[in-house]
């Protein structure tokens, strides 16, 4: 098949490039900025990858431009294992920013607490240049998850009021209920989130994990401007549920969460990979158990076999592979790397032909994925 993409740098180049970014992460903190000031700034340095284009989620007042590709700030602190300190959180997120990314994306539940602290000490000083999301819903007391929803509107209004003085904003540019509370309905939800946007706390809202019918009941009362919910090329449910369509139809942006699926279309886990005992969800997850990993291996074989003959890694063919699928989605990989952001970001480089995606897709349906995406109790919190 012919080969039509057209980045500027090729293989050799990507490595060369990723090798020197990560190498700016052990630098001391003033040597790092001085080389981002002068290497890695938009338009300063073409060989570093940037995002130059921008995407729109959601439609007239409630409309949000974004850069096409967000960063999930989760990582961090929560959920996946070893990372760096603070600072070097701080220095890899303000890269993010150089190179033109605009959507953060945070929650309460993330830490719980930590995510949100670390990204309003991180990314207030550029408030004017990038939009920050969070999540209310998952409770939490006294800093500790309980593993209970509460969606209540004295409960709301509450997270809203400590999710602004931890992210250091006087409005929030968009809060996500982060799982739907069985104990109220979505219109109330949604009668909420409309008091707190005519009072400027918040500036837009969304729904994460939610059927099609919820979705359409929420947005009712109250204009939705995205949906966010796990898709990639190992979960396709959106696709056969309604929601994706339903977006479709309303005019809702939709923002797929671990589009790497938990980093491991990326190559870079697999059945012998040790997840931290204390600090890592991934252990948990049926998907992520070693039989289940060895199985699925051949998903990322072809991903990888894919890229190759088109100058890409896996981890980009997954997230190109969303990029082409509608203008008005809007993946929020993850990373602690300089060199993965680096990755992450050139995925929006490349440019394919409908008939060559069509062929991944088919390759990658042939293989049955081993595993459900979630444990029996996880699970249960997503089927609304």
């Amino acid at each position: 098949m012919k080969e039509i993409n057209k980045t500027e740098i090729g293989r050799r180049g990507f490595l060369k490039t990723a090798m020197l970014a990560g190498a700016a992460l052990t630098m001391p903190a003033g040597l790092n900025r001085v080389l981002a000031a002068k290497t890695n700034r938009v338009g300063e340095d073409r060989r570093a990858a940037c995002i130059r284009g921008s995407r729109v989620l959601g439609t007239g007042a409630v409309a949000f431009e974004v850069s096409a590709l967000g960063f999930g700030v989760m990582g961090m602190t929560y959920n996946r294992s070893q990372h760096p300190d603070k600072k070097q959180c701080v220095r890899l997120l303000h890269e993010a920013v150089d190179r033109g990314v605009t959507l953060f994306d945070t929650a309460i539940i993330y830490g719980p607490l930590t995510n949100e602290n670390l990204v309003g000490e991180a990314l207030s000083e550029f408030r004017e240049r990038i939009a920050v999301t969070t999540k209310f819903g998952h409770e939490v007391i006294d800093g500790k998850a309980t593993g209970r929803q509460d969606s209540r509107p004295q409960t709301i209004r509450r997270y809203c009021e400590e999710s602004l003085k931890r992210l250091r904003l006087d409005s929030l540019p968009m809060f996500y209920q982060h799982r739907a509370d069985p104990n109220t309905p979505p219109e109330e939800v949604a009668s909420t989130i409309a008091d707190l946007m005519k009072e400027g706390k918040v500036q837009r809202w969304g729904m994460c994990e939610v059927s099609a019918e919820t979705i359409r009941k929420a947005h009712a009362i109250c204009p939705l401007t995205a949906i966010q919910s796990e898709y990639h090329l190992m979960h396709r449910l959106v696709e056969e549920n309604g929601v994706l369509n339903t977006c479709r139809e309303l005019g809702i942006g939709f923002v797929p969460y671990s589009p790497i699926n938990r980093g491991f279309l990326g190559g870079c886990i697999n059945e012998y990979t040790v997840f931290a005992p204390n600090n890592d969800n991934r252990q948990t997850l049926p998907r992520f158990q070693p039989e289940a990993m060895r199985a699925n291996m051949r998903i990322v074989n072809i991903l990888q076999a894919f890229g190759r003959t088109r100058g890409m890694t896996s981890a980009q063919v997954a997230l190109g592979w969303l990029l082409q699928k509608a203008p008005w989605i809007v993946p929020i990989p993850g990373t602690t790397k300089l060199s993965h952001l680096e990755e992450n970001l050139r995925a929006t480089e490349f440019t394919l032909l409908p008939e060559e995606w069509k062929e991944l897709e088919n390759a990658v349906e042939a293989i049955p994925v081993v595993g459900e995406r979630y444990n029996t109790e996880q699970q249960r919190q997503v089927v609304f």
